[in-house]
């Protein structure tokens, strides 16, 4: 119930429909029971004239109230048997009968109606919250995640927390309720029947329990093998042409079945269980009224207990009023631990801890002054580290390039500058202030960056340049968009700037989306631009526009450009030789040509000398 109860914090906002739940279901439970024992005097009254009441009780205290309303309720049966007829008392029961059927479903709705805006607020503020985490945790989280892994846990599982915690909570509230009114009913009439059915419940407790204990670990595993295959069908899309181009369709296919068919004998092994939940309580339910039947039948014929055949009745009509909400509770404890598995992989978002946050007193820094420094930077992403003992300055309004052979760490350090990843050693200052001592907010607004991968969004041209500035005008959107080389495809598109793009601008070309990148990162206008590797993934045509749109837009601002293609930095103020993470040479184009060291081979082996 560890998981339970930490999804049920989720209610404190809702704490009104709590209480108005418990309310109304204290209420249900008691008009539940008083519908049972309504017809307790009549059988007597009916079938036994020597039950009549023909004085008026006195109430006795708490311990005789059962005794008080039996003989009241009689009395004034009797009276209107003695004045109207039996047929009138039959009617004055029917009407009261009547009427606390009609209150007992009346409550229970009312119980049920609060209890929906408890359930979907839950839902909805669980929803939202993991999503916030999402946003929230840093990239490094799901650089180790599957993506499908993390899409299921805010689908999935939140639907399963849905289904089997929040919908167990009206059987988990009420019917407890009506178990205690039916019990205390119980204890009033026959005390040694009702013992000897607590010798009974607890066997079928125990059988119950030992079942629903192996559901939690079966249903960790479904909802692991749903992330694998959410996974698996996001690559699938992703890599469809690459998938089609090496025609291997039927491996994808076998390889996606693989996991569909663990998915299916683990649900399997899951709703056996749960479907078990009702069959086997109604069945313990059946063989302990049997064994009520027996051992009050004694009691009765024997005259050792002051229990009436008509209360006799009453009870086994108790008892049939307890197994509903027996069975509904097994039920809930079934759903319960099957939900367990789902809160789990929730929780485990909700409570991962974000190593990179905000210090106590972080600067709310809004210009950059001078320059940002690496000073002796050591940096790993798992044992092998990727920067070592790596020192750089870059003056402001200045442009430097970093260059080297693939997993050298300059994308590495794309990701240090902006604060996604935290260095291990070392520290990255701007204008001296040491980055983890500024907001994270504010820091990465002073920051503009356009990676290889164009990323966009399902929505409008103007809404994804105004990605980061909501309040920018029209006007400074398409002189971002001339500045970018992008306002003369955008004005030929069927509606221009409020054109949608697709799913991640997959109706535009590459070079379309990359200048669309650019043209963001323009709108933003931030003092410091970062690019990696902006033009490798273009065609000639589309990189030479991108290249005068990226010149343009690193005019006056400090730029560092990550380049495989070694003929877009050639402008550069300054470029550095990386290799295994250390700075080998650095200088200006020409000076690193004439040096005739790493860069010249660089640049020999790109056949750009």
């Amino acid at each position: 119930m560890k998981y339970f109860k930490k999804i049920l914090r989720f209610a404190k906002p809702y704490t009104r429909y709590v209480w108005l739940n418990i309310l109304f279901n204290i209420l249900y439970a008691i008009f539940n029971v008083l519908s049972v024992l309504a017809f307790i005097p009549v059988l007597g009254i009916l079938f036994g004239r020597n039950e009549r009441v023909m004085q008026n009780p006195n109430f006795t205290g708490v311990a005789g109230i059962y005794d008080y309303v039996q003989n009241s309720l009689n009395y004034h049966i009797s009276n209107i048997m003695e004045t109207s007829g039996a047929e009138k008392a039959l009617l004055f029961i029917s009407l009261v009968s009547f009427s606390m059927f009609f209150l007992k479903n009346l409550f229970r709705y009312l119980a049920m109606y609060v209890l929906a805006f408890l359930r979907n607020g839950i839902v909805k503020d669980l929803r939202d919250g993991l999503f916030h985490k999402v946003l929230e945790l840093p990239i490094s989280y799901f650089s180790e995640k599957k993506k499908g892994d993390t899409i299921a846990r805010l689908t999935s599982d939140v639907q399963e927390v849905e289904f089997s915690f929040l919908n167990s909570l009206e059987a988990i509230v009420r019917e407890p309720l009506t178990i205690a009114f039916t019990l205390i009913s119980m204890f009033a009439i026959s005390m040694k029947l009702t013992l000897f059915v607590f010798i009974l419940l607890p066997v079928s407790g125990i059988i119950i329990s030992s079942v629903s204990k192996k559901l939690k670990a079966q249903s960790l595993l479904a909802q692991q093998e749903t992330g694998n295959f959410l996974s698996f069908i996001e690559e699938t899309l992703t890599g469809l042409k690459v998938i089609k181009s090496f025609t291997a369709e039927d491996k994808i296919e076998h390889k996606f079945q693989k996991s569909t068919t663990r998915f299916e004998k683990l649900m399997n092994s899951v709703l056996n269980r749960k479907n078990l939940a009702s069959p086997m309580s109604e069945f313990l339910g059946s063989a302990t009224i049997i064994a009520i039947l027996w051992f009050g039948g004694r009691l009765v014929l024997s005259g050792s207990d002051d229990m009436k055949p008509q209360e006799f009745l009453g009870y086994i009509g108790l008892f049939y009023l307890i197994l509903n909400p027996a069975k509904a509770i097994s039920q809930a404890v079934f759903s319960v631990q099957k939900g367990n598995a789902s809160a789990e992989r929730i929780m485990e978002i909700l409570e991962t801890e974000n190593d990179i946050k905000n210090v106590a007193d972080a600067l709310d820094k809004t210009s950059f002054d001078k320059e940002i420094t690496l000073k002796n930077v050591y940096f790993k992403y798992k044992d092998e580290y990727v920067l070592k003992d790596f020192s750089l300055t870059i003056p402001k309004g200045k442009s430097v390039a970093l260059v080297g052979q693939s997993g050298s760490g300059k994308s590495t350090l794309a990701n240090l500058i902006p604060r996604f990843y935290d260095v291990n050693k070392g520290e990255i200052l701007i204008d001296g202030v040491n980055i983890k001592n500024i907001k994270k907010e504010s820091l990465r607004e002073l920051m503009g960056l356009v990676t290889q991968e164009s990323i966009l969004f399902h929505d409008t041209v103007k809404n994804n340049l105004k990605l980061g500035v909501d309040q920018a005008s029209d006007e400074k959107v398409i002189e971002a968009a001339k500045i970018a080389n992008a306002h003369e495809f955008i004005v030929d598109l069927p509606n221009q700037y409020n054109n949608n793009i697709g799913d991640s601008g997959n109706t535009l070309s590459g070079g379309q989306r990359q200048r669309l990148s650019i043209a963001r990162a323009v709108l933003k206008n931030p003092p410091i631009m970062i690019l990696d590797e902006a033009t490798s993934a273009l065609d000639t045509e589309s990189e030479q526009l991108v290249q005068k749109a990226l010149e343009k837009m690193m005019e006056n601002r400090t730029s560092v450009v990550i380049a495989h293609r070694l003929s877009t930095i050639q402008k550069a103020d300054m470029i550095v030789v990386i290799q295994k993470g250390k700075i080998v040479e650095q200088g200006k184009h020409q000076e690193l040509l004439a040096k005739e060291g790493a860069y010249y081979k660089l640049v020999n082996m790109q056949s750009l000398s």
